[in-house]
């Protein structure tokens, strides 16, 4: 039976909750006993095991951040760290059990996965539990997969890869992640080969106090192109839950990847990811990343462009509202001559809520002609609101091109005295003002998910006019 948790997120319309029976489910806490049940549940090879054992004693050594968002309301021995919601992935949505099916569908994948999507894999918790790919993809050798599956089918690629751009030494929550991960998405691309259409995962977090780790390995060999999309909901409860992904994408010699977030949790759920992409010699790298949900986000996509001629770029949106930090930006770091970046950060915060812009430019000896550009723009709807910068260069080579740009602005009065002029209300005002202050991000979606985005700011401005 669906039921409604707590109806406090204004215009949230993913808070409710399923009461399901789960397969399997860990205790509270974190211990080498959790860890070793994960990986024998999953039936995992010895390398793994220890991988994640590792990753432990890395987690318990390195403490919280002393920089950034205040952590220090998460609560590591109350959450559960593995919840199992069905002993196998489905393929055909008619098999899903019938409460996870019902959630989905009011979400929309199916509709989604019909009409415009090559693929789509559905996380529910700690695992996913549907997916598909469209068959003349499956022929040109492309591999789109649960990580998990992906282990189990072609270990070889996986421990090739798995954990080199972001080791379990990165971060306290990248052990984390590395220690308990389960879930994600597995992308290989063969050489020369282009996915016209998006794949899309979708991440939900259904159980009180569940944290949910899933891990994402994409690799783009030579001259191929994929656009992967992820979104993400929980229900709203009065306990926090913990979101902490580890994301690694290897795009190989004139490949091209886009990897778009729209994020938007409830605002119970600490969102604490890191992503890292490496660029090989002319290759492409997108990030398109909005933050609307959760309590606390820290985020900051990275392009390493580590081959001549690579290109970064790394496009954010983040919107605060009462009892929000969306402490988010973007990193690119030049190792090779002729590389360029470009990183676009917007933001909004209203009714007390913060939003911070954390970035890293980092242009080291021998990247030689590169360019690199960076902008971030802060929209601050009202005096109780807050927004903050931390831009960081490091510009280790004479012979290059840098621009840096950064503004903080309100809604004037005027803006709102000429659209009120023309007929519109207060609120329609506004949001026309955000919608037009928003689009350099928005026009980088593809059509279904930017009327999304829109819409779900559109909720989220409803009842804040004053």
């Amino acid at each position: 039976m669906t039921k409604i948790a707590l109806p406090s997120q204004t215009g949230y319309k993913w808070g409710f909750s399923d009461d399901f029976a789960y397969t399997f489910k860990t205790g509270k806490g974190l211990s080498s006993q959790v860890v070793k049940e994960i990986s024998h549940r999953k039936n995992e090879p010895l390398w793994m095991r220890d991988f994640r054992l590792r990753a432990l004693e890395i987690f318990k050594s390195k403490s919280l951040p002393k920089w950034g968002a205040d952590l220090s309301g998460i609560n590591f021995d109350e959450i559960y760290y593995y919840a199992r919601p069905a002993d196998q992935q489905y393929s055909r949505w008619d098999q899903v059990p019938q409460q996870i099916r019902r959630t989905y569908e009011k979400i929309g994948i199916p509709q989604a996965e019909r009409e415009f999507l090559a693929g789509v894999k559905a996380q529910y918790d700690s695992e996913v539990i549907y997916g598909s790919l469209r068959r003349d993809l499956e022929k040109k050798g492309i591999l789109f997969l649960g990580m998990d599956e992906a282990l189990a089918k072609h270990p070889d690629i996986v421990k090739q890869y798995f954990g080199t751009l972001i080791p379990s030494m990165d971060n306290k929550f990248a052990a984390l992640n590395s220690a308990v991960w389960s879930g994600g998405s597995f992308v290989y691309v063969p050489a020369d080969v282009h996915v016209d259409l998006p794949l899309q995962a979708y991440f939900r977090i259904n159980a009180k106090q569940v944290g949910q780790f899933e891990r994402t390995l994409i690799i783009a060999e030579e001259g191929s192109y994929v656009h992967y999309v992820e979104g993400c909901t929980a229900p709203i409860y009065a306990a926090d839950s913990l979101h902490a992904a580890v994301v690694e994408i290897i795009v190989k010699k004139g490949a091209r990847v886009r990897y778009t977030t729209i994020q938007n949790w409830s605002k119970n759920v600490y969102n604490l990811v890191t992503k890292r992409a490496w660029v090989g010699e002319e290759g492409i790298m997108e990030w398109v990343d909005g933050n609307l949900g959760s309590k606390l986000t820290m985020k900051y996509p990275s392009v390493y462009l580590m081959g001549k001629g690579a290109r970064g770029e790394v496009l954010s949106l983040a919107y605060a509202d009462t009892g929000q930090h969306q402490d988010a930006g973007g990193k690119a770091i030049h190792g090779a001559p002729y590389t360029s970046s470009q990183i676009i950060s917007k933001s909004i915060s209203q009714g007390g809520g913060r939003t911070s812009y954390r970035g890293l430019l980092e242009i080291n000896p021998g990247a030689f002609d590169s360019r690199a550009f960076v902008r971030c723009d802060a929209l601050i709807l009202d005096p109780k609101s807050q927004s903050d910068t931390y831009p960081t260069m490091k510009i280790n080579e004479k012979r290059v091109n840098v621009g840096h740009e950064a503004t903080v602005s309100k809604i004037g009065e005027e803006q709102l005295f000429y659209l009120r002029s023309r007929g519109l209300s207060e609120q329609e005002a506004k949001s026309l003002i955000i919608n037009g202050f928003i689009e350099p991000i928005v026009k980088e979606l593809p059509l279904e998910y930017a009327v999304e985005l829109n819409r779900l700011i559109e909720l989220e401005m409803t009842g804040a006019v004053g």
